[in-house]
């Protein structure tokens, strides 16, 4: 792996992923690791869904409501959480675009091509 693939910004480059309307993210994958930059516009949702990798996220702009084994919490700009493996959760933007930092362990293998959508992740209906 050359000295350049290593460093990256997060305004641009990346793998694009749309995950829902109004939800894209840029992905950077690694061997053990992967991080993804997600893009939430206004009174968009990212639907609550589950996967048995870890997430950690990092809102790095904006606010949102994170939805998280059926708990609302309320998220801001310097916030961050961890999700454990197969976890239910999303989240919704307010009034405002939301810019958060996920870190996947391991990585999610059907992120590290272009598509749409959350892949392998098990969507979680309302009420169960």
């Amino acid at each position: 792996m050359g000295n350049a693939s290593c460093f990256h910004t997060l305004h641009e480059g990346g793998i694009v992923r749309q995950l829902a309307a109004g939800v894209t993210a840029r992905v950077f994958p690694g061997v053990h690791a992967m991080l993804s930059v997600v893009t939430l516009e206004p009174h968009s949702s990212s639907p609550v869904h589950a996967h048995p990798n870890e997430q950690w996220g990092v809102c790095l702009e904006g606010e949102w409501i994170r939805i998280q084994d059926g708990i609302e919490h309320h998220v801001k700009a310097g916030d961050f959480w961890q999700t454990p493996p197969n976890v239910p959760h999303g989240g919704r933007t307010l009034d405002r675009r939301c810019v958060v930092l996920d870190i996947f362990a391991p990585p999610r293998e059907e992120y590290r091509q272009a598509g749409q959508g959350f892949g392998d992740a098990t969507v979680v209906k309302a009420g169960g």
